[in-house]
C-alpha cells in the first residue's frame, strides 16, 4: 500500500477554529501528546482570535491555541498548545501556525510571547529557536511524568512581518 504524500505548508489554509473543528483537534491532540488536554479545555478557547487550525482539503492537519493576558502595559502572549497530525509533520505547517499566532498576538499588543516545551522535545525546541524564542526558565517536574519544562520567550518589536503567514 502506497503512503499518502505529506501536505506541504503552502497547501494548508489557516483559519480560526470553530466548534465543528473540536473533535478533529482533540484527535490530533491525543495522537501527538503523552499528556493531552481534555476536550473541554479546547472549548474554552473557542472565539479566541489566535485559536487557529491548518486545513488541507477538508481535513484539519494542525492547530495552535494562543491568547494574550494584560500586564501593566506590556501584554504577554502565551502559546498554549501547538500540534500537527503525525502524517503532516515536517512540512512547515507547524511553523506557519506559529508565525500566524505570533503575528496575531503581536497585533493584539503582546510585547512578549512565552510558551512551555518539554525539555527533551528537541524537535519543537529547534523550531522555537529558529522562530526567535529563547530559554528563560526551567521548571522541574512540570509534566505528570516528572519531565521538566523549559519556558521560552520571544520579545516582540513593534514591526510585524506578515509576509510569511
Amino acid at each position: 500500500m502506497a503512503s499518502r504524500p505529506k501536505p506541504a505548508a503552502d497547501t494548508a489554509t489557516i483559519r480560526q477554529a470553530t466548534r465543528a473543528d473540536l473533535l478533529a483537534i482533540y484527535r490530533i491532540e491525543k495522537q501527538v501528546f503523552e499528556q493531552p488536554w481534555p476536550y473541554a479545555a479546547f472549548e474554552k478557547f473557542l472565539g479566541e482570535q489566535n485559536f487557529l487550525v491548518a486545513v488541507v482539503g477538508d481535513s484539519i492537519v494542525g492547530y495552535i491555541v494562543a491568547d494574550t493576558t494584560p500586564n501593566a502595559g506590556r501584554d504577554i502572549g502565551h502559546i498554549k498548545d501547538l500540534a500537527v497530525h503525525p502524517d503532516a509533520q515536517s512540512n512547515g505547517i507547524g511553523r506557519r501556525l506559529l508565525r500566524r499566532a505570533v503575528t496575531g498576538l503581536t497585533v493584539d499588543g503582546a510585547a512578549r510571547i512565552k510558551l512551555e516545551v518539554r525539555e527533551h522535545n528537541t524537535r519543537a525546541r529547534s523550531l522555537y529557536r529558529q522562530e526567535g524564542f529563547e530559554p528563560s526558565q526551567r521548571i522541574p517536574r512540570y509534566y505528570d511524568d516528572g519531565e521538566a519544562a523549559l519556558v521560552l520567550v520571544n520579545e516582540q518589536s513593534v514591526d510585524v512581518d506578515i509576509s510569511d503567514v
